[in-house]
C-alpha cells in the first residue's frame, strides 16, 4: 500500500508540475457530488466547516442540498480520479497519509503560498479528465484549515458552481437539438433571444403585453416553465425585492392560470430569497423561491433573474418554474439556471450569430 500512494503521489507531482494534457475522457459523475480526499479523523474536524461551504439548503419545496461530500482515504484517491469534482485536504505538517500526499504533489512556491496567504486556493483544472476541478487545501494546522475553509467559503463554492454550470451549457446549448426559427423570431420581434431546446414550446406569446412562456412537456409529471416578461421606457428603480415579488405576482397571476380558469400561480410565502448578482455583464436581483396555487393543491421551486437593460431602457424579468412532485429537483433547477442565463438582447449578439439566427426564418 506504501508503495502504492508513493507512486500515486509521484504521478499526481508530475502531471500537476508539467502541464500535462489530461485524459481525452469527460469527467463523470453527479454534479452534486464532490469527494473529499481526507483522512477520518481530520475529516471530523473540518466537516462541519466543508459542509457550511457546500452543502447549503435550497428548497424544493423538500430541503435538498446544493452538493454532497463523499469522503475518502488518500488510498483510495485512483478509484475518483475522472470524477468531476475532487477536493484534496489535510494540514500540511500533520503526518496522515493525505498530508504526506500533498506534500509529494505540492511543489515548494506552492507551499508557502498556501501556509502563508490565507486566501491562496490551489485550483487545477482537467487534471485527470476533461472538464474536472480539483482543489488542494492545507495549512499549518488543522485548526488554520478549518479557518481558511471558512474565510474561503464563497470563493470555494464558487468555482465548483462554475464548473458545474460549464459542463451543463456544454451538455445542454448542443445546435443539434435548438429550435432556431423560434429564437430567430423572438430575436426578430423583440430584440431578444434565448436559447430553446427542442423539447420546448411556446406555450405563449402576448406581444402587446411584453410576454413569452415556453413550456417543456406539459400535463407530465416533470415540468419546466419559463417566461420572459418586460417593461418598456422602465427604469432601475424596479430593481428591490418588493416590487420583484409584486411584478412576479402579477405577472403569473395573468398568465400562469389552471386550464378552467380556476386558480393562478403565485409567491409561496414559506421560502423567498433575493441577492445581488452579475446576469450576463448587467447588475441583477436574483430571486428563488417557492411558486404555489392560490387555492394551493400544486408548487414547486422557481429562479428568477430581473435587471435593467439601458439599451433599451427595458427591465426584463427572466423566470424559470419547476414541477416535479416525484423528483428530486436539485440539479433541474440548476439546468433551469443555466438555460436562462443564456438570455440576450440583440446587442449582445455577434453579427454572424445574427445573420445565423434570422436566416433560418428564410
Amino acid at each position: 500500500m506504501k508503495k502504492f500512494s508513493e507512486a500515486l503521489a509521484s504521478f499526481i507531482l508530475v502531471l500537476i508540475s508539467s502541464g500535462c494534457q489530461p485524459d481525452e475522457r469527460m469527467a463523470i459523475g453527479p454534479e452534486d457530488e464532490i469527494y473529499i480526499v481526507a483522512d477520518s479523523s481530520e475529516y471530523l474536524s473540518i466537516q462541519p466547516a466543508l459542509e457550511e461551504t457546500f452543502c447549503k439548503k435550497i428548497f424544493t419545496p423538500q430541503p435538498e442540498n446544493l452538493f454532497t461530500l463523499i469522503r475518502i482515504d488518500a488510498d483510495e484517491i485512483e478509484k475518483i480520479r475522472l470524477k468531476k469534482n475532487i477536493l484534496i485536504t489535510a494540514p500540511l505538517n500533520s503526518n496522515s497519509k493525505t498530508s504526506k500526499l500533498l506534500n509529494r504533489m505540492i511543489d515548494s512556491s506552492a507551499k508557502k503560498k498556501l501556509q502563508f496567504n490565507s486566501d491562496f486556493l490551489l485550483l487545477k483544472k482537467d487534471l485527470w479528465a476533461k472538464n474536472q476541478l480539483l482543489t488542494v487545501l492545507t495549512a499549518s494546522s488543522i485548526e488554520e484549515l478549518r479557518d481558511r475553509i471558512i474565510r474561503n467559503s464563497k470563493n470555494l463554492l464558487r468555482h465548483y458552481q462554475e464548473i458545474s454550470d460549464k459542463r451543463l451549457s456544454e451538455s445542454l446549448y448542443n445546435p443539434e437539438y435548438e429550435q432556431k426559427q423560434i429564437q430567430a423570431k423572438l430575436l426578430k420581434d423583440y430584440g431578444w433571444m434565448m436559447y430553446v431546446h427542442a423539447d420546448y414550446k411556446v406555450a405563449r406569446n402576448k406581444p402587446n403585453e411584453n410576454f413569452v412562456w415556453l413550456r417543456q412537456s406539459p400535463g407530465s409529471d416533470l415540468e419546466r416553465w419559463i417566461f420572459i416578461y418586460w417593461i418598456d421606457n422602465a427604469s432601475p428603480e424596479y430593481l428591490n425585492a418588493d416590487s420583484v415579488k409584486s411584478i412576479r405576482n402579477r405577472t403569473t397571476s395573468k398568465f400562469y392560470q389552471t386550464s378552467d380558469d380556476s386558480a393562478f400561480v403565485i409567491i409561496a410565502e414559506d421560502y423567498f430569497v433575493t441577492a445581488e448578482v452579475d446576469f450576463n455583464g448587467r447588475y441583477s436581483i436574483l430571486t428563488q423561491g417557492l411558486w404555489d396555487l392560490n387555492v394551493k393543491g400544486m408548487g414547486g421551486p422557481f429562479i428568477n433573474y430581473t435587471f435593467f437593460d439601458p439599451t433599451t431602457n427595458r427591465v426584463y424579468m427572466i423566470d424559470g418554474s419547476i414541477y416535479a412532485p416525484k423528483y428530486y429537483k436539485r440539479n433541474t433547477l440548476q439546468q433551469i439556471d443555466v438555460i436562462l442565463r443564456s438570455f440576450k438582447t440583440l446587442d449582445e449578439l455577434s453579427e454572424s450569430r445574427k445573420s445565423e439566427l434570422l436566416n433560418s426564418l428564410n
